[in-house]
């Protein structure tokens, strides 16, 4: 047992004095300990702070602190001043650890950046983000404008195409209307020789090919003559289908998705047929091993968020129509050029580069939307975005039951500028019996009428030289005839009776390249009218 005194006996055993000492070195151990907790707590999870050892440091000193403020409270009454000596040492080799280490440190203590520089850090870091979130926007901005300006060149090139093809279309129009119709008279001048039948007919073929390029031509060009009316997409799929099943092969399976409330598209019917047959034979080309076509129908609106991505498309109410296939895919560096005319992922000989363009112009010219999807090695999907009609469908029209071979004696007044086509319509009209007059131009036209000969039919074409074009002859004309009845002819419409891509209210037009017959039957229809 220890023979040293215990340190109340210093203070004379006084209470006053005791306590004092003792309640002063509890609170001193305890805000020591607590110092100890909250470094040591802020180290362990601040892992990332910077001096950690230092931290961990000042916290076990503050600890060894505390202790010594027990021993101190401990020695009053019991003489435990060994315990108390090797704490202060250990303590003593802590404090000189702190200041060892806080010296060496000094220098990089005084180059921390004070509050005020690290105000002034952020404030450049947030500026620096704020210019990058500026340009980043600019960035999507210009990307934005150059997609909308890719899409402008897009276009601007495929008007620009479309009145080259449409021009070209006109003048094939007025040769093939001549070859068309002297062929059908030398077949029938040479019925008894076989092999000039051949020639003949292998003359007819081509003419007929060429008739058809210039259709697909003038579809693409926007001007073809359309009538449009309320018309249920889902019966021409239904008819569609009917018609594909005999010419696609057993490999192929033909699935229809439409919906059953689909609303009534205003479009011209015959036309969108057509297009709907591409869509499936290009599909049929594209899945030479089989696979599967979707004819696909649906209500769709197109809201103003879609027509700022598509400049060309007005919002509003659609009929959607779309042919998808499981075949082979377009390339996306072809995907751009695909409604272009004559260009084609078909090998030679395989396709004519017509069919998509086809569908492109009309679909255009009817004031609906076209979209292209494909994916290499997973198949096409075109989608097409008709304008919705209001009111019920309308079931076509009946034949009129006026057949080609009706002729007659009435007098018709034929105005065409290409005197091959003249010479060739002239003497067609005059083999059906008809009393015939021709003239170059309208000025010639208007001289013949002012004349007091008959005349019941003015025959004129669209386009003609003289100063008025067709329609506005056919105006002038009925001025000085009230009850002259008039027949279009055009193998290129423009705005003359064609407005907004549709042919005029009670306009009788007889598109070239024609047959005798179509000519022969529209004659009647006209005189008729």
């Amino acid at each position: 047992m220890s023979t040293l005194t215990p340190h109340g006996a210093c203070l004379l055993w006084k209470p006053e004095l005791i306590w004092l000492n003792v309640v002063s070195d509890a609170m001193l151990a305890g805000a020591f300990f607590a110092t100890a907790f909250v470094l040591g707590f802020f180290v362990w999870r601040r892992r990332d702070v910077m001096f950690r050892s230092v931290f961990w440091t000042f916290a076990i000193f503050a600890a060894f602190c505390g202790v010594t403020r027990l021993l101190s409270v401990l020695t009053l009454w019991v003489p435990a001043y060994g315990i108390e000596a090797v704490t202060k040492g250990v303590l003593a080799l802590i404090s000189a650890v702190i200041t060892a280490a806080l010296l060496l440190m000094l220098p990089r203590i005084l180059v921390l950046p004070t509050r005020r520089q690290l105000q002034q850090a952020n404030a450049a870091l947030e500026e620096e983000i704020r210019q990058r979130r500026k340009a980043e926007a600019m960035v999507k901005r210009f990307q934005e404008i150059e997609a909308s300006e890719a899409q402008v060149r897009q276009a601007q090139k495929m008007e620009a195409i479309g009145q080259l093809t449409g021009g070209v279309a006109h003048d094939f129009n007025n040769i093939l209307t001549v070859i068309t119709g002297t062929i059908e008279i030398l077949g029938d001048a040479v019925k008894d020789r076989p092999h000039l039948g051949q020639i003949t007919d292998m003359i007819s073929a081509a003419a007929a090919r060429g008739a058809d390029l210039t259709r697909h031509l003038l579809a693409f060009a926007r001007r073809q003559p359309l009538q449009p009316r309320n018309t249920d997409v889902n019966v021409l799929v239904i008819d569609a289908v009917r018609l594909l099943r005999p010419t696609l092969s057993e490999q192929i399976e033909i699935e229809s998705m439409l919906v059953h409330d689909s609303a009534p598209a205003l479009i011209d019917p015959s036309q969108l047929s057509t297009a709907i047959l591409n869509l499936a034979l290009n599909a049929r080309d594209a899945m030479p091993n089989g696979g599967k076509l979707t004819l696909e129908t649906k209500n769709i609106v197109l809201d103003e968020n879609y027509a700022s991505m598509n400049s060309e498309v007005n919002p509003g109410n659609y009929v959607m129509i779309a042919v998808s296939d499981t075949g082979e895919g377009i390339p996306g560096s072809l995907l751009d050029k695909v409604f272009e005319p004559f260009f084609t992922t078909k090998e030679v000989g395989k396709g004519s580069g017509l069919g998509l363009s086809m569908v492109y112009g009309f679909v255009k010219q009817s004031n609906g939307h076209i979209k292209i999807y494909s994916e290499q090695g997973h198949g096409t999907t075109v989608k097409l975005y008709l304008p919705q009609a209001a009111g019920v469908p309308v079931a076509l029209a009946a034949e009129t039951g006026i057949s080609g071979g009706e002729h007659g004696d009435e007098s018709i007044l034929i105005v065409e500028d290409d005197a091959l086509v003249r010479e060739y319509v002239v003497a067609q009209i005059s083999r059906f019996g008809y009393h015939t007059q021709a003239a170059g131009n309208a000025a010639e036209a208007l001289a013949i009428i002012d004349r007091s000969e008959r005349i019941d039919l003015l025959f004129t074409d669209v386009i003609i030289p003289g100063g008025l074009n067709g329609r506005q002859l056919a105006t002038e004309a009925l001025k000085r005839r009230p009850g002259l009845k008039v027949l279009y002819t055009s193998g290129y419409t423009e705005n003359a009776i064609v407005h907004h891509g549709r042919l005029d209210a009670g306009v009788l037009l007889l598109p070239k390249p024609y047959l005798s017959s179509d000519l022969a039957r529209m004659l009647r229809t006209a005189l008729a009218s």
